[in-house]
């Protein structure tokens, strides 16, 4: 190798190595937030803290104790729900997951290969949360053996976060969730419990 493609080399790696040095600081820091994304093995499911969203938005909880937000990845397609948070093994404290219909639903949710104790709340049209419903993890590797949680109304949307997240935070039936977009629960001055 000449004296000039040394040069070049050296150059390059000079240039590569701060940025390097930046990614896993940044993924650090990101993670410390809370967010959480799917593992490429289950592509949904309850991601530890350390793994970073990248649908990963803002949801807003409005309660007693003022507005109460976390990251929150967002399940869209009908692929997205149907793994939601299976296979992971954590949730971050401050993450959950949004599952968004187009219209009114009412199918239930279950816990197979779903490894950590959740909450769920069940969101209607207008943005307030209908009904809190706890789900246990299914050790079962039987999908029949899972519990289906069904709620007694119709959703837009549902929220899941760990266990105990609703009661420790003040955020109950009646309260309202907003999140970007033009689906979101509009949860204005008028709108805030």
């Amino acid at each position: 190798m000449n004296e000039r493609n040394r040069r070049r080399r050296v150059l390059q790696g000079m240039l590569v190595l701060p940025l390097a040095a930046l990614l896993p600081a940044g993924a650090r820091l990101l993670a410390a937030d809370g967010v959480s994304q799917p593992s490429a093995a289950n592509g949904g499911g309850n991601s530890g803290i350390g793994n970073i969203a990248e649908n990963a938005h803002v949801v807003t909880l409005h309660g007693d104790q003022g507005p109460q937000r976390l990251n929150a990845e967002l399940a869209v397609s009908d692929e997205q729900r149907r793994q939601g948070l299976m296979e992971r093994e954590s949730l971050g404290a401050e993450a959950g997951m949004l599952f968004i219909y187009p219209r009114l639903v009412s199918g239930s949710f279950w816990m197979y290969r779903t490894r950590i104790p959740l909450d769920i709340a069940f969101i209607g049209d207008d943005g307030r949360i209908s009904e809190i419903r706890h789900m246990k993890p299914c050790t079962s590797d039987s999908p029949q053996a899972c519990p289906q949680t069904q709620p007694n109304v119709s959703y837009r949307a549902a929220l899941e976060v760990n266990a105990g997240y609703f009661a420790a935070r003040g955020i109950g039936v009646g309260d309202c969730v907003s999140w970007p977009g033009d689906s979101g629960g509009q949860c204005g001055a008028e709108g805030q419990s």
